[in-house]
């Protein structure tokens, strides 16, 4: 085993702060990765303060991992030592099931075991990103592209491909019109993808503070939601909507919005319960339906479409010292619109 620095969380709530873990020994058909750039995803945020339930502590977040392997386990073929390499969610599921024969990691049937906040298969806590290193099974490894810069590939791992699959999935391209609710983390990203799969693209904020950056990141328009003259003027405009915010919304306002048979899918997971009238999907075949990450074949196609598209997320680099700062300011939406801890410094 080796002992590595890493940033925690000793309980729900409290100040994460600087402390050792072990990661496991390198087996037949482990990758070590060293990291150096993490992302924080709100997700992080959520898991640290139980928002979505009990949680496991100490807790390592992080499932935004960009580095370069330094060792590989004997059985290794995938990868080999100076690769650049990336880790997102999830680092094993039963791959046996239905699910994982389709390349569907994600929705394991059995469960896939998260990057952090889990137990693996060897009965072990997993420990995320905000560390040194990480050892992870090379099936659920990476590949990150020469063309994208590893701080600005890291939010791709989770944001990127959060927002790529559902998108693919329900045909984002060349005569449709897609809306992103919301422009943070993952809504400027989703933007970019949908803009360089062809799709026209309106993004819908709560105001218009960020209408400039959202214009020339790819959205063809931008609408404010506290306006009820953008309900109004956008009603039955929307092929698909896709939400990026983890707050309660009004869905029944937003399905409004969409064409017959179009679709409004969640990727923001709000902590709250939140409430429909069927109606809002029963008139026009409305869709309303969920999305989570995407397989590991699909977030290696994604960041392909990305290295050949030029797409990175807009980051801020941070210090680990700065980590506590930085779920402040994510939780006052004031970050634009990833912030990155430059691992180096833990």
């Amino acid at each position: 085993m080796t002992t590595v620095a890493a940033y925690a969380a000793p309980a729900a709530k409290a100040p994460l702060e600087r402390t050792t873990i072990e990661r496991r020994a390198v087996r037949e058909f482990d990758v070590l990765i060293d990291i150096e750039f993490a992302g924080i995803c709100h997700s992080d945020i959520h898991q640290a303060q139980e928002g979505w339930g009990k949680a496991i502590f100490p807790m390592v977040p992080g499932h935004e991992i960009a580095g370069v392997v330094s060792e590989v386990g004997p059985g290794v073929t995938k990868y080999q030592v100076g690769d650049r390499v990336g880790v997102g969610c999830m680092v094993d599921s039963c791959r046996v099931c239905e699910n994982c024969l389709k390349g569907l990691e994600q929705y394991c049937l059995d469960g896939n075991t998260g990057t952090y906040n889990a137990i693996g298969r060897d009965g072990e806590p997993t420990y995320g990103g905000y560390s040194q290193k990480v050892v992870v099974d090379e099936n659920f490894v990476v590949r990150i592209p020469d063309g994208i810069p590893l701080d600005v590939a890291a939010p791709l791992l989770c944001a990127g491909i959060t927002t790529y699959s559902p998108l693919r999935h329900w045909n984002a391209g060349p005569g449709k019109k897609v809306a992103v609710v919301g422009f943070g983390g993952l809504g400027h990203l989703g933007v970019k993808i949908a803009h360089a799969l062809g799709a026209e693209v309106t993004v819908l904020s709560q105001s218009l503070r960020k209408q400039d950056d959202g214009l020339k990141l790819g959205a063809d328009h931008y609408y404010a939601t506290s306006d009820p003259k953008t309900f109004e003027e956008l009603r039955g405009t929307f092929d698909l909507i896709l939400s990026t915010v983890s707050a309660p919304l009004d869905l029944g306002a937003f399905l409004s919005l969409l064409r017959t048979d179009g679709a409004l899918v969640n990727v923001g997971a709000p902590e709250e319960p939140v409430s429909l009238n069927l109606f809002s999907v029963i008139g026009g075949r409305k869709t309303l339906a969920g999305s989570g990450i995407g397989g590991i074949q699909e977030t290696q196609e994604m960041l392909d479409f990305c290295a050949e598209h030029g797409i990175g997320a807009e980051i801020e680099l941070i210090s680990a010292s700065e980590i506590n700062e930085a779920y402040d300011r994510v939780q006052s939406s004031d970050v634009r619109y990833r912030f990155v801890i430059d691992t180096a410094t833990i």
